[in-house]
């Protein structure tokens, strides 16, 4: 097993197959776009499984697979394919815009938990904040998952004068459907513009909620064995949300992920900016199983080393991580 310096053991790997996206959404890209890391230093499909494989001998038990928009890689089918006859559950996070394409692909595989990322239900604010106009149709995908029986999740990055005013409007989601609103808080990354004054507390979600409904229909409901968010339904609601405090409530204590990017880093914490190269090791035919150990025993015990959240506003500090289109969601 995979186990850090604070006794913590990590099982769940979120595996990024491609750096490219179909969307351009701001929190996660700059809006001057990126770099693309040149195709020959990208993971191949067979790095992918050998990777998945040696990962899987070392303990992890779930693999999501991440981007960039993991369906716009051209052999994403096979990927997801391959992967689905390792012994794991096997998830994925998307944009939602390919999904129609890959339902017969998701049944082959077993891959049952589907995340879309979607940060708001008006067309006209997906299209400011995504830069693109595909709305309509990431909502369609979502219901037809849903019809099919798929465990579904929605992301939405909560912020203030962008989405604050929706939080209702997504919980509400759960009324009629069995899906989970995951509300996440503003994190910062390279490029983002982040500041707090943007972000919604955990709190701050919950009080709307609670001044909505009523806070004895706000249910607290079980957390599952390292949950990043605290639960809740609404009673009498199909649906559940949960609430990703990042920033303000970190649940470090439990984590049990890491992270591959689409070009071999291994990243043992989101907000960490430092990384390990297994892709280049791995082709010179090195055994990269103590790396991977080295690299998971270096982890801090919160948020990526910083001891406060001074140190993580601090943009000298959050500046030098990279953008989340390229360390995969």
């Amino acid at each position: 097993m995979l186990i850090d310096k604070h006794n913590r053991v990590h099982d769940y790997l979120r595996l990024s197959i491609t750096e490219r996206c179909n969307l351009r959404c701001t929190y996660c890209m700059p809006s001057e776009g990126i770099d693309l890391t040149p195709k020959e230093h990208i993971m191949t499909n067979d790095e992918i499984l050998d990777f998945a494989k040696i990962f899987v001998d070392m303990g992890i038990k779930k693999i999501r697979l991440t981007g960039g928009e993991p369906l716009v890689r051209k052999d994403a089918k096979e990927i997801i394919e391959r992967l689905g006859q390792l012994p794991i559950q096997l998830a994925i996070t998307t944009n939602g815009i390919l999904l129609d394409r890959f339902m017969d692909t998701f049944k082959k595989a077993g891959l049952k938990s589907v995340n879309v990322s979607l940060d708001t239900l008006d067309q006209n604010k997906f299209e400011l904040i995504t830069r693109r106009d595909y709305f309509d149709r990431v909502y369609a995908n979502i219901l037809q998952y849903l019809d099919a029986g798929f465990k579904v999740k929605i992301n939405a990055v909560v912020m203030k004068k962008f989405n604050c005013d929706e939080i209702i409007r997504f919980i509400d989601l759960g009324q009629h459907h069995n899906l989970q609103v995951q509300f996440i808080e503003f994190m910062p990354f390279g490029g983002n513009q982040w500041d707090w004054d943007k972000g919604m507390s955990m709190q701050e979600i919950l009080d709307k909620a609670y001044a909505h409904y009523g806070k004895t229909a706000v249910q607290r409901i079980s957390d599952k064995a390292n949950d990043t968010g605290k639960n809740y339904k609404i009673a009498g609601y199909k649906g559940s949300f949960n609430i990703i405090s990042t920033i303000t409530e970190p649940f470090c204590a439990t984590c049990n992920r890491i992270r591959l990017t689409a070009d071999g880093k291994l990243r043992n914490c989101l907000l960490a900016t430092g990384e390990m190269d297994l892709l280049k090791p791995y082709r010179k035919g090195e055994d990269i199983q103590p790396l991977i150990v080295e690299n998971i025993q270096a982890k801090a015990a919160e948020r990526g080393g910083w001891k406060n959240f001074e140190e993580l506003a601090n943009p000298d500090n959050h500046s030098q991580n990279r953008s989340m289109i390229l360390i995969g969601g």
